[in-house]
């Protein structure tokens, strides 16, 4: 008889307690997984939803300096250009490895004007790519669907006495004011915001823009990176990632994986734990077997194959049967959670590691044992008969 048989017949005789420890080395595998599965996709939601929350790339032309500031970033100077940023260098983003990384771009044009005796900064943009940036705005008002509508900030309103509907003279043309920015205790509130292209046209400063915003999702992708590609692409440009927003998504997301790693090496320990004490036992329950195996010629590391190999073959069931209860509650829980379970599905690389996690776990706790019955007196075993 092969050892490996002898190994499945001790299994098929001991099915009781070996079937406890199946379970419990299902159990702590399926925990790990579920744990794995609902980290890896609560990090993606939550890292998909704070990048969509605002910049974490900013592009501005090479300038000479004179500062403005805009959203607490200090920005050169507005008016006195080196090296002017287009919109035809803007296009060029979509040429970068990673563009699929972009959930917004947002260009600007900043300009002061006189309004009511007071000198005010007017924003040209593209109000689809600012309100996907800037999810938190809130207008008093409806969003601009003509070229000659315009919003402003909660502060310009209150200092020059403007409401929805008002008509403002910029650059001797009639603009109406159709929404309010509710307050957002950014410089956007001291801001008017008008349509890009007019803003253009009207200070003759076709195709130019003073500022690009952009919004990257860098979870699976080095915000680094996609700086550097986009500078690539804009060699006259000075691309900067903004890094108090990115260490801030960082620092989020990583107290989710933290989290998720303790509780899983906890769930390994009592694993491990599990089937230390099952080997433990079923050596001192066999010692007889043991003795007898050494008395007709069988060697120390043949009883040790025998024992590690019983360990290996449920640790394999344990393995299957724990990366597919764990997939399947994982998807349940994640619905539970409100979190996006798309990400949840069959990996083969996530079955083999928690195959080899199992068989590790199996093989390390059961060592001790198996060297234990190795290492039996024969002679005392077969008193005991």
């Amino acid at each position: 008889m092969k050892l490996y048989q002898i190994s499945l017949s001790s299994i098929k005789r001991r099915k009781s307690r070996l079937l406890f420890l199946l379970i419990g080395l299902t159990i702590a595998i399926s925990t790990v997984i579920i744990l794995i599965q609902i980290s890896d996709a609560m990090n993606k939601d939550i890292a998909t939803k704070l990048d969509e929350f605002g910049a974490n790339i900013l592009v501005v032309p090479q300038r000479d300096e004179l500062s403005l500031s805009y959203g607490g970033i200090s920005l050169s100077g507005v008016s006195v250009e080196t090296k002017p940023l287009t919109e035809a260098q803007l296009k060029k983003i979509t040429h970068i490895k990673n563009y699929k990384n972009i959930a917004a771009i947002a260009p600007k044009l900043l300009e002061t004007t006189r309004i009511k005796e007071r000198n005010v900064l007017i924003a040209g943009i593209d109000f689809d790519s600012e309100l996907k940036l800037k999810k938190w705005w809130k207008l008093s008002g409806k969003k601009p669907r003509l070229d000659s509508e315009l919003v402003v900030g909660n502060e310009v309103a209150k200092k020059l006495n403007i409401i929805s509907g008002d008509e403002l003279n910029i650059k001797n043309m009639r603009m109406k004011v159709v929404g309010v920015l509710a307050e957002t205790g950014s410089q956007d509130d001291e801001i008017i915001f008008a349509d890009l292209k007019i803003v253009q046209n009207l200070f003759d400063r076709k195709e130019q823009l003073s500022l690009v915003e952009i919004s990257a999702l860098c979870y699976d992708c080095p915000i680094e990176e996609i700086v550097a590609q986009i500078g690539n692409q804009m060699p006259t440009a000075k691309v900067m990632a903004i890094r108090e927003t990115i260490q801030s998504k960082m620092a989020a997301i990583s107290q989710f994986e933290n989290f998720s790693y303790g509780i899983s090496l906890v769930m390994l320990l009592v694993g491990g734990l599990i089937v230390f004490t099952t080997f433990s036992a079923s050596v001192n329950e066999r010692k007889k077997e043991i003795g007898i195996f050494r008395s007709i010629g069988f060697r120390k590391k043949n009883i040790l194959q025998i024992i590690i190999t019983e360990a290996v073959i449920i640790s394999l069931f344990a393995g299957i049967l724990g990366y597919v209860s764990g997939l399947v509650l994982a998807k349940n829980i994640a619905g539970y959670l409100a979190v996006n379970s798309t990400s949840i599905t069959v990996d083969i690389n996530m079955l083999l590691s928690s195959l080899l996690l199992s068989i590790v776990l199996s093989g390390a706790a059961s060592l001790y044992p198996a060297i234990k019955a190795a290492n039996l007196d024969p002679t005392e075993a077969i008193r005991t008969l």
